[in-house]
């Protein structure tokens, strides 16, 4: 699979200074963590649950989860897993590319009773999404994980959901945090990624954010992101990639604040009627969002619905000009430090500081690709809906 995969090589081509690498559920750890983008969840419910991940990987999703635990009822949660076990060996029949595809589960014992009920189809399962992880909670779910791996031979990654109150709380917060280091740290090569459980947050004070807001624009949620990439996603060999919060909405509301999105790069792009559908849709709260979700060092979002997933993958390809300017920094001749001024001729480019942001980026264009110079997000999300 990859990012855009979905579109034309001829309008890949018309896009991309540098496509987006092929990847599938066997490469490298490092490669899959920045890949995930936008990841969809559903209720393991679902009764046609095979026919919608392939229709969703036909629209360019490349990470699913499906889920057993809030977004599906007590009562369901039986039926949920045995859903899950006929929908894995109908995908299996099938042969066809899937994403990436995780159970979120709800209790430790659910890993190793799914992985076995599953059977050979559990070859298409890349792990488990491991909700309100703390220390105490996490140990058991990732030594479950482990009896898992050996007792099948399958490699499966986890995904700790970072969400419970004792995070929230500012007089628990650091040992909360410190015991959740100590967790994944042991369990660094089995941790894909970390997310980010916002709505639970918002719970525990009885808040939600409107779609004219961002989850940086609730202070209590913002200070627990910046503590959680503050211990958690360092750019010194210790962090993890952390993904951003769900956007919650998908329909009209009803208005307080002026639009988000600036009418000139649509104009430009002729793109007008796709400005008019996202605000209709709420969509550039969503778009303000991902931008405030990488300036703050997270990479890729939760997704509840299809057509997040397009505004997410086109604002996570690397645009030219940050592709030189990280290209710049990392040269080999520039290994002893130095300033530069940028290839655009409109930025101070500093090797040593610089340097890990320059990293990073460059692994971004890996797999979601180098726009072309006169190519920006509007055409890229224009793509991305019209195929």
């Amino acid at each position: 699979m990859r990012h855009f995969g979905h579109i034309s090589p001829a309008a890949r081509k018309g896009l991309f200074h540098r496509e987006p690498i092929e990847f599938d559920a066997g490469s490298p750890a490092r490669t899959l963590s920045a890949a995930l983008g936008a990841t969809l969840y559903s209720p393991a419910t679902r009764p046609r649950l095979a026919d919608d991940i392939i229709k969703q990987a036909g629209r360019g999703v490349v990470s699913m989860v499906l889920c057993l635990e809030d977004s599906i009822n007590d009562s369901e949660v039986a039926a949920a897993e045995e859903n899950l076990v006929r929908q894995f060996a109908d995908l299996a029949a099938r042969g066809v590319e899937l994403p990436l595809l995780f159970i979120r589960v709800r209790e430790p014992e659910q890993i190793t009773d799914l992985v076995n009920r599953l059977g050979s189809s559990a070859s298409l399962l890349s792990g488990f999404v491991l909700p309100k992880f703390t220390e105490e909670r996490g140990v058991p779910f990732m030594e479950a994980l482990t009896k898992a791996e050996t007792a099948k031979g399958l490699r499966l990654f986890a995904m700790p959901v970072l969400e419970s109150p004792e995070l929230l709380h500012l007089e628990s917060r650091r040992e909360t945090l410190q015991g959740i280091a100590r967790t994944v740290d042991t369990y660094r090569h089995q941790v894909l990624a970390l997310r980010l459980g916002v709505t639970d947050f918002c719970s525990a004070y009885g808040l939600r954010r409107a779609p004219d807001m961002t989850a940086y624009d609730v202070q209590l949620v913002a200070a627990v992101i910046a503590d959680v990439v503050n211990m958690l996603g360092r750019a010194d060999g210790t962090g993890f990639t952390i993904t951003g919060p769900v956007w919650e909405y998908f329909r009209l509301q009803e208005r307080m604040f002026k639009p988000q999105l600036r009418r000139s790069p649509f104009m430009e792009g002729r793109a007008e009627e796709l400005r008019t559908e996202l605000i209709e849709h709420d969509l550039d709260g969503l778009l303000r969002e991902i931008e405030l979700d990488r300036a703050n060092g997270l990479l890729g979002k939760t997704c509840i619905h299809p057509s997040h997933v397009a505004p997410v993958h086109a604002l996570s390809v690397v645009s030219h000009e940050e592709y030189s300017d990280a290209q710049d920094i990392l040269r080999p001749e520039r290994g002893g430090g130095g300033v530069m001024r940028s290839a655009y001729t409109n930025k101070m480019n500093e090797v040593k500081p610089h340097r890990a942001w320059a990293e990073r980026t460059l692994l971004r264009a890996e797999v979601f690709g180098v726009t072309k110079e006169d190519v920006g997000f509007v055409e890229l999300l224009t793509a991305g809906v019209a195929e």
